[in-house]
């Protein structure tokens, strides 16, 4: 048996009946990563000490019959989540050697249940990019087809789930970076609610859109972590309580009948690679009941624009800590100012400065109504569009992306890369939930995604749809 191709469900079974050990799953992961990740790079760091003393404690915990459904799981982390006493570069020169002094509030949870955490995956620099080519050391690829980009920003977890280097792995979504690479490794990425899952520990790109995602092989399992991780933090102010599955209207039946799909126009124009077999399975949910209804998100065309006004923006201020003073690399200077500008020259890489730079611009005195403003007063259209059209519509099904996975190097463009978000930017401007599955494949044997889109904390809602999906 190969134990590196089990989901979370069957490693469960096999750990709780004794079949195999926590530790000889470890090792199983573990030894996987060491042949092969060469080739792939999704991994920044590997932790094999410290995943072997968590495996023990795990099978100590296994034998007093005290085990979780993720007891013993081993688990890939992306670099932008604090784990204590592990490396946290963000991608980044300027955070290359910095460990962290804590754990994230979910790295708690998860240990809390005795998961194994195997090490930090790459990901774009400060999850800034939709290729993680953008990282500082090196450029993950996708293990359907190596010449080819992974997605990002959290390019590294979605290959590591992929090539069974980990049962499934921890991401942030900002404006695609779960689902994004989802769709293109084909494997299932998870982007709750903004709040259902706490941000603290995770490394700040875009306060209001940042949020901690799971990537997995299976729809029941993001269900099992985040079921897990989701719910209110203290240290977080922008966390919630997250409504347990029986509360939330999530539909728990093997059926879709007069289930409402809401299909938004402005996702579907022109022609496009994916467009095809995003239609093929809105036409499997409608033979099984569910309704297809025509809806209208007039604003999507401004989600672009907007998204990228609002985060580089903050980011600009969230980014602004990283001087060489406190943490991470210093450079000295003549005088304070120039040791900043050799400090952030050196550490930052182009895309990191070009957002800065953008930022710092629409923040700027003069430009700050007709940019930053602005832009928000469109944040809050979109979000009314999305609430309009729940009015009528259970669920909105979306592509997740244009396109399958393109060749490493082919988006070299900025605004090239950026148009790799257009399907995902607007729910994050809306603060929903929403989730990408496989549900198909290009002639080059290239992944695509569906994307679900629900009401705010109906996360079991989409989950469970996407569960019936998966079972036709």
């Amino acid at each position: 048996m190969d134990l590196t191709k089990l989901n979370i469900k069957e490693a469960h079974k096999g750990l709780k009946n004794k079949d195999f050990s926590a530790f000889e799953l470890a090792i199983a992961y573990l030894d996987k990563i060491e042949k092969e990740d060469d080739r792939i790079n999704a991994f920044l760091s590997v932790d094999r000490e410290g995943a072997l003393g968590q495996a023990r404690e795990a099978d100590k915990r296994i034998l007093s019959g005290n085990m979780t459904a993720l007891t013993g799981i081993p688990t890939a982390i992306k670099d932008n989540i604090l784990v204590k006493g592990l490396k946290n570069t963000c991608g980044s020169k300027i955070l290359e050697n910095y460990i962290a002094p804590y754990s994230a509030t979910v790295i708690e949870k998860l240990k809390e249940e005795g998961v194994i955490i195997l090490g930090k995956t790459n990901m774009d620099e400060f999850a800034m990019g939709s290729s993680t080519e953008n990282s500082a050391f090196g450029v993950t690829k996708n293990p359907h087809d190596l010449e080819r980009v992974p997605g990002g920003s959290s390019g590294g977890s979605a290959a590591a789930v992929t090539t069974d280097f980990c049962c499934f792995a921890l991401g942030s979504d900002t404006g695609g970076s779960i689902r994004q690479p989802a769709s293109f490794c084909g494997v299932v990425g998870l982007k709750p609610t903004y709040g259902a899952v706490s941000r603290y520990g995770l490394t700040a790109f875009a306060s209001s859109f940042d949020q901690i995602g799971i990537l997995t092989k299976s729809v029941e399992d993001s269900q099992i972590v985040f079921e897990t991780i989701s719910g209110l933090d203290s240290k977080d102010s922008t966390s919630a309580e997250v409504r347990p599955p029986q509360s939330c209207g999530g539909r728990t039946s093997a059926n879709l009948k007069n289930l409402r799909i809401g299909i938004p126009k402005e996702y579907f124009e022109g022609d496009f690679e994916t467009k095809k077999t995003i239609q093929e399975s809105l036409k499997l949910l409608q033979n099984q009941g569910a309704k297809l209804i025509d809806i209208s998100l007039p604003n999507t065309k401004y989600a672009l624009p907007a998204y990228y006004i609002i985060a580089p923006s903050e980011a600009s201020a969230n980014l602004s800590r990283y001087d060489g003073i406190k943490f991470g690399l210093s450079e000295e200077g003549e005088d304070l100012l120039d040791g900043y500008l050799k400090t952030k020259e050196k550490g930052f890489g182009d895309e990191v400065k070009r957002r800065i730079m953008i930022g710092t611009y629409a923040l700027s005195s003069g430009y700050y109504d007709a940019y930053y403003l602005r832009a928000q007063k469109v944040r809050t259209l979109i979000k009314a569009d999305f609430d309009k059209a729940f009015e009528k519509v259970d669920i909105i099904i979306t592509p997740t992306t244009p396109t399958s996975a393109f060749k490493i190097g082919e988006k070299m463009d900025p605004l090239s890369m950026y148009l790799s978000d257009i399907f995902t930017v607007s729910v994050n401007l809306a603060g929903l939930p929403a989730i990408s599955i496989p549900v198909g494949s290009t002639e080059a044997k290239l992944p695509i995604g569906l994307q679900i889109i629900g009401k705010p904390f109906e996360e079991n809602k989409i989950l469970n749809i996407a569960k019936i999906y998966n079972n036709i």
